[in-house]
């Protein structure tokens, strides 16, 4: 049974950092390409960073040159830096694979995220 398991989020200034963590259990970590994504309120779920197995990333460019993503396939736990944060960057984010996990019934799978304030 997949499960996904996001922590670190909070309320920070602008220009402020978090580091998000997630979990990962009941897939084979090593080989998946993972993600973050977010969820602004009255908006689409977004990938904003990715990581591939090997470890090429890629980010949106909302957020490239501020959100650093990285893994520890040792510990099947995927971790998002966020630095120089923006009122704009408030959403709730979420850990998946990319593509995002699917079980046997073919219903997209998610864990329950943590949300990120921006706000002074």
């Amino acid at each position: 049974q997949v499960q996904l398991v996001e922590s670190g989020g909070g309320l920070v200034q602008p220009g402020g950092s978090l580091r998000l963590s997630c979990a990962a259990s009941g897939i084979i970590f090593s080989i998946k390409a993972m993600g973050w994504y977010r969820q602004a309120p009255g908006r689409q779920r977004e990938l904003v960073a990715r990581i591939a197995s090997g470890g090429v990333t890629s980010y949106a460019d909302s957020v490239k040159g501020r959100f650093t993503i990285s893994r520890d396939n040792a510990k099947n736990t995927v971790y998002l830096q966020m630095n120089s944060l923006k009122p704009e960057d408030t959403a709730v984010y979420y850990c998946n694979s990319d593509p995002p996990y699917r079980d046997s019934y073919y219903a997209l799978y998610w864990g329950q995220g943590t949300q990120v304030t921006v706000a002074s």
